[in-house]
């Protein structure tokens, strides 16, 4: 693999490792999201503990650790295997970055960033399942998992044979629905949290 695109998918872990919940939050003089609530570093947490500014704040700042890294790619006119890697390195630098103790967030934002850098129809598509499921239910992790386990299907046929994408975009949704171990039990017994509720 050439030198640009080792450097390239090492940035994107790095950007994705900067934690955008942590940093508003400190920034906003709000309690730090790993020690309320939930406990996780990300965008429905901070909502909990600091509201819907801090929270739309949180979004936006980890959607972009997604975003940028893939547009870059596309902007050097990298190999689809290349662009799936800076996408998924970012996706993985949310959940375990290196700068907070490898203890990350859930990487929804994130990897819905990666998804707009795919493809703005893909990331569109994704991003209006999780609005309707949640508008619906009112459970952001229920909303999270059906969004994005639907994530493959369109790519599938919003991007035909971009095999590189789709596996990576496979393998970043497993990791995710494995982060969402304990959401999953929730779902299941009954006890999920509902939006803007700790």
């Amino acid at each position: 693999m050439p030198v640009l695109d080792i450097l390239l998918i090492s940035l994107a872990y790095l950007l994705g490792s900067i934690s955008t919940a942590i940093i508003v939050c400190k920034i906003m003089r709000l309690p730090d999201p790993r020690s309320q609530g939930s406990g996780n570093p990300g965008a429905t947490n901070v909502l909990r503990v600091g509201g819907k500014k801090a929270a739309a704040i949180t979004l936006f700042g980890d959607m972009l650790k997604g975003l940028i890294p893939v547009l870059f790619a596309h902007y050097l006119e990298l190999d689809m295997l290349t662009l799936a890697l800076t996408g998924g390195a970012a996706f993985i630098g949310h959940l375990y970055p290196v700068f907070f103790g490898f203890k990350g967030g859930k990487g929804v934002a994130t990897l819905l960033g990666v998804l707009f850098g795919f493809s703005w129809m893909l990331g569109l598509a994704t991003s209006v399942t999780w609005l309707v499921v949640a508008k619906v239910f009112k459970l952001s992790s229920l909303a999270a998992l059906i969004a994005t386990a639907l994530a493959p299907v369109y790519l599938y046929f919003i991007i035909p044979q971009a095999k590189p994408l789709l596996i990576v975009t496979v393998i970043m949704v497993i990791i995710l629905f494995w982060r969402h171990k304990s959401n999953i039990q929730k779902l299941l017994s009954g006890s999920e949290s509902s939006i803007g509720n700790p």
